[in-house]
């Protein structure tokens, strides 16, 4: 699911149906924005993968470690998604200054993920879970 949580009107019920869904030895791929990210808390409501109303709900390691637990499904790996952060800091940019600002959201997503390398809290994450 690729960017797709986020946007489901129902995220408990959707999680049990995937869970349900979900093989013995199977793998989970969900891919969300991190909300505890560098460019999350430097744009704060600006953040574009903030994203009102299309963004129902907004997700950290942990949400989505507890979330799924309660279908006894677990978080196996986590993988970062690097490049999220230029883009999400593009769309950010416009959203905070009205216009578009290249250099500085280059400069943001660099320093996000700089950050992120020692934190672990990039703009996205793609989450391995499995039953």
């Amino acid at each position: 699911m690729w960017h797709v949580l986020e946007h489901v009107p129902n995220l408990e019920e959707t999680i049990k149906i995937l869970s349900n869904l979900l093989s013995e030895n199977g793998v989970l791929l969900v891919a969300v924005p991190n909300f505890k990210s560098f460019d999350a808390v430097y744009y704060k409501e600006y953040w574009a993968a903030f994203d009102v109303p299309r963004h129902l709900w907004h997700f950290s390691k942990g949400a989505i470690e507890h979330l799924f637990s309660k279908e006894d499904v677990k978080l196996v790996k986590t993988q970062p998604m690097w490049f999220d952060s230029f883009y999400v800091s593009m769309l950010s940019e416009v959203h905070k200054r009205g216009r578009s600002n290249l250099l500085m959201a280059f400069l943001v997503g660099f320093y996000s993920n700089l950050k992120g390398l020692f934190s672990k809290e990039v703009s996205s994450h793609i989450y391995f879970l499995k039953k």
